[in-house]
């Protein structure tokens, strides 16, 4: 399991409702290409299925996933459905909590499993690196979104 958190100068309703309206997402999620909801739903929530297509860099990598827990404005987690073959499992939490002064302290933890299993020895340290990278990046970028449009 990985974690990653950032401060956030707004409330954790403004976040959380950013983080999951699909239709803004690509405004501030630097590792993203493209972001949907699946089989006609409107809005983020429990069984809600989505899908996330990773950026050129990381070869247009697309993953799907179901809510698991959608708590606003505190917790959501999603679970993987299908995604790129070298994932075997992901799922993902994202928390928000007010810790007074107007910030909002965001945690993204998330825990996967790679795939072939004789290669997790090798594959695992090098997905975890980048999974580290791109989360802080992608935390960075909301950080700045959202106080700039604040």
């Amino acid at each position: 399991t990985l974690e990653a958190a950032i401060d956030i100068r707004a409330s954790p309703e403004a976040v959380f409702d950013l983080i999951h309206d699909y239709a803004r997402r690509l405004e501030w999620d630097p590792f993203l290409k493209g972001a949907c909801l699946l089989e006609g739903a409107e809005a983020a929530g429990p069984g809600v299925k989505t899908r996330c297509t990773a950026r050129n860099g990381f070869a247009g990598l697309a993953m799907e996933t179901v809510y698991v827990s959608f708590d606003r404005p505190r917790v959501a987690a999603v679970k993987m459905t299908r995604g790129p073959a070298i994932l075997e499992t992901f799922a993902a939490s994202i928390r928000q909590e007010d810790i007074g002064s107007g910030l909002t302290r965001v945690s993204y933890r998330f825990n996967f499993s790679t795939r072939p299993r004789f290669l997790r020895g090798i594959l695992g340290p090098i997905a975890a690196a980048l999974f580290r990278r791109e989360t802080r990046r992608r935390l960075d970028a909301l950080k700045t979104h959202v106080e700039h449009i604040q």
